[in-house]
């Protein structure tokens, strides 16, 4: 199926995700838009690998005599949550209360990351101190000016891979116990930095899943070990790894949705595939191929799984069927696509959204 303009692809797969037949597109779009304000209150732990995000501007000057390279005119330097503190912020900023379970050290980084998440009042209680384990840190630089698009030249990543302490660890995995039932959902934000490790998935996936808590496993690395999650969210290079599998048509799509099904027991999988939008698959239903809402003005896709990752489960816990949470995490990926960084979305700009793209 393809359409021209997206607000119609959008109002179609409305319409195919309700099962109320008899349903307007407006009905629908309340629908949609009652789910944005259930976000509010809704209790979410994020646990995975804490970063923060570095960012350096500079105004191009020249080319430089020691080396082809350009000389920037330093600008500003900021940090901004990223990791698993992102899918945080952006369930944050959509009105959930956020508890975050990871390790941030008491070094500068840290300092500046733990700022940025006092600041969204976000709480912190379950980030711990790794002895010789350094805050992990990105660091982007962009070319910037006046009359010059900004634009990412490099960045430099100071990542510890390292197995846990045993002591962070143990803090960690009790401080999931204590949460867990206390919580609507569980998110795994897995960067393959070391926080995702047997032990934690152990302490906390099994314990959720008993108690009928909502969990989402967002994994850069092998999705398999996530047995029984509510849902998985891969991008698909992340789907393609873990199945050994590649995705080059519909049939190969099909093929990878209805593999990680079977071979993780998830209820669902929903892989984002960039200006492709995503596809969801469901137990019990057959795959929903939601186009992206925003194709032409992708600014920065940097942390957009996240903001997938947060939506999605906001929705579910909210009540939205895994059909609706995947609409509303698309059109959330689309808005946030078109900044610098990794960004989010309030109610009220996704609400806004939600309004001119499901319609008749």
């Amino acid at each position: 199926m393809h359409f021209d303009d997206d607000s119609t692809a959008i109002a179609a797969l409305v319409a195919d995700a309700h099962d109320g037949a008899n349903m307007t597109t407006n009905v629908r779009r309340e629908r949609l838009l009652d789910l944005v304000r259930r976000f509010a209150g809704k209790r979410i732990l994020v646990v995975g690998d804490m970063v923060a995000d570095e960012y350096i501007t500079g105004t191009p000057m020249r080319i430089s005599r020691e080396a082809p390279v350009l000389i920037l005119d330093h600008a500003d330097q900021f940090t901004v949550p990223g990791g698993a503190t992102n899918p945080g912020v952006n369930a944050r900023t959509l009105g959930a209360e956020v508890f975050l379970a990871g390790v941030v050290a008491d070094d500068g980084p840290g300092s500046r990351l733990r700022e940025c998440l006092a600041a969204h009042r976000i709480v912190m209680d379950g980030l711990f101190s790794d002895q010789d384990r350094p805050t992990s840190t990105k660091t982007r630089i962009l070319a910037a000016g006046t009359q010059v698009v900004r634009q990412q030249i490099v960045r430099v990543d100071r990542i510890d891979h390292s197995p846990l302490g045993e002591a962070c660890e143990r803090q960690i995995i009790e401080y999931l116990r204590a949460m867990i039932p206390t919580v609507d959902a569980l998110i795994i934000s897995d960067y393959e930095n070391g926080v995702i490790n047997p032990a934690i998935i152990e302490a906390s996936l099994p314990l959720a899943i008993e108690l009928g808590k909502t969990v989402t496993a967002d994994s850069h690395g092998d999705l398999i070990r996530f047995q029984g999650a509510t849902a998985l969210t891969p991008n698909q290079p992340e789907a393609e790894a873990t199945l050994g599998l590649g995705i080059h048509d519909r049939a190969s799509l099909q093929q990878a949705g209805a593999r990680l099904l079977a071979e993780t027991h998830a209820e669902g999988v929903l892989i984002t595939r960039g200006a492709e939008g995503m596809s969801l698959f469901e137990r019990g239903h057959e795959p929903l191929h939601v186009p992206a809402s925003n194709r032409s003005e992708v600014a920065d896709p940097t942390g957009a799984g996240d903001t997938v990752a947060a939506t999605f489960t906001l929705a579910l816990v909210a009540g939205a069927t895994m059909a609706e949470a995947a609409l509303l995490a698309n059109i959330a990926a689309g808005l946030v696509v078109r900044r610098i960084g990794c960004a989010t979305n309030t109610p009220d700009e996704l609400s806004a959204a939600v309004t001119t793209l499901v319609q008749g």
